[in-house]
């Protein structure tokens, strides 16, 4: 345990620069409203982070996952957001072990089935794979989608700021 001296002030830490790696997570019960507050948790942390860019993009494949997650898996999913300059990756990970298949095109008044066509038209990469049964004690899979930021810190850095 650190010894914190009650007259030295506390000084907050400097954000991150713009480049520098970072990553969140953030795991919910299979619950309907979880897709929603993992939108809401991904808007907050791109906005926090400059990323407002990639809020649409993401939080539309966000919804498709997490949506998916708690209509086809048995138990609890968890959403991780990385970042490392310029990809944003934002991988779903959930109980259910049958990865994402192609099927034929959906038919117009479709109401399912176009989820992979979704990942295709608006991520720049995505993909999945199966996880052991250290998820939650049993096994699942884990699907990603990677954006890539296509300008500099919308921001100047912090070390920009400090010169």
């Amino acid at each position: 345990m650190q010894h914190v001296d009650p007259d030295e002030p506390i000084t907050d830490p400097c954000p991150l620069p713009f480049g520098e790696p970072w990553s969140y997570e953030l795991h919910f019960p299979r619950d309907p409203r979880g897709p929603a507050i993992a939108r809401t948790t991904l808007k907050a942390v791109l906005s926090a982070h400059g990323l407002r860019d990639l809020i649409d993009r993401a939080e539309l494949l966000t919804s498709e996952l997490t949506s998916n997650a708690v209509r086809y898996s048995e138990g609890p999913a968890t959403v991780r957001l990385r970042w490392e300059h310029p990809v944003l990756r934002v991988s779903v990970t959930d109980t259910c072990p049958d990865l994402p298949v192609r099927r034929r095109a959906a038919r117009p008044d479709a109401e399912r089935g176009r989820g992979l066509l979704i990942l295709d038209l608006f991520a720049d990469a995505w993909g999945g794979c199966s996880v052991g049964e250290a998820l939650f004690g049993v096994g699942g899979k884990s699907v990603w989608f990677e954006l890539v930021f296509g300008d500099g810190p919308p921001f100047p850095t912090a070390t920009a700021l400090a010169a």
